[in-house]
């Protein structure tokens, strides 16, 4: 009878194909409830990475790119004759950071001094317009309109006189001068003429004829221009 049925499996020419050892049976209890992976391109998986990672690695990028493009401006462009795709020159970008710094540490220093400068003229100024009251005071008293009985009024003078002394000595310690104005060719750098007139007589043509307010400097600049009246010059 085994012989009969190899004999009709020779005739039919079908060979015996063997059954994987799984194949028929019965799953394990556990993959009953087992979900199944999605396929990938089925739609169903979901992305990795949210819109929120996504825009925060964007701005990440942006932020390394122009840290990268400010580096690339504090070292300068390459020069004309370096060949393409050559190292940068860091020795090059060394030497104009240094520059570079030393340039804003002038310009700090000097913008300091112009603050401090300003400063000292604005209290400067206030104690020029003093010196001006106690200046006005002294010329009243020597014209005859503060004298009285008693006495009193030489020992105020005296007092207001070695008052504006003081005054003086103090701007002169911190440079600062009267500008001669009378008789002097106008100068716009230190004199403010407020009208012109004709040349009167030992007045030259052009030359400060009156000063109506003292002017003073500091240095080799003015601190208050003086207020002068103009001999006029012939056309």
């Amino acid at each position: 009878m085994t012989d009969d049925i190899r004999d009709a499996r020779k005739e039919s020419g079908a060979s015996p194909t063997p059954r994987s050892r799984h194949e028929g049976a019965p799953a394990p209890a556990g993959d009953a409830t087992r979900p199944t992976p999605p396929e990938p391109g089925s739609g169903g998986e979901e992305p990795l990475v949210g819109p929120e990672p996504a825009e925060a690695e964007a701005g990440a990028a942006e932020a390394f790119a122009a840290g990268t493009m400010a580096a690339d401006r504090l070292g300068g462009a390459q020069p004309a004759n370096a060949p393409a795709g050559a190292p940068p020159d860091y020795k090059d970008r060394w030497l104009r950071a240094e520059a570079e710094l030393q340039n804003s540490r002038r310009r700090g220093q000097r913008e300091r001094d112009d603050a401090v400068r300003a400063s000292e003229d604005r209290i400067l100024i206030d104690m020029v317009e003093v010196l001006d009251d106690l200046e006005r005071a002294l010329a009243a008293i020597e014209s005859g309109a503060g004298s009285g009985a008693g006495g009193a009024p030489a020992a105020w003078a005296q007092g207001v006189a070695l008052t504006a002394q003081r005054v003086r000595d103090a701007l002169a310690r911190r440079g600062v001068t009267p500008t001669p104005a009378l008789g002097e060719p106008f100068d716009p750098a230190f004199h403010e003429a407020l009208l012109e007139i004709a040349a009167p007589e030992g007045i030259r043509p052009g030359a400060v004829a009156q000063e109506v307010l003292k002017g003073y400097r500091r240095g080799e600049r003015a601190l208050r221009a003086a207020r002068v009246v103009v001999a006029r010059a012939d056309r």
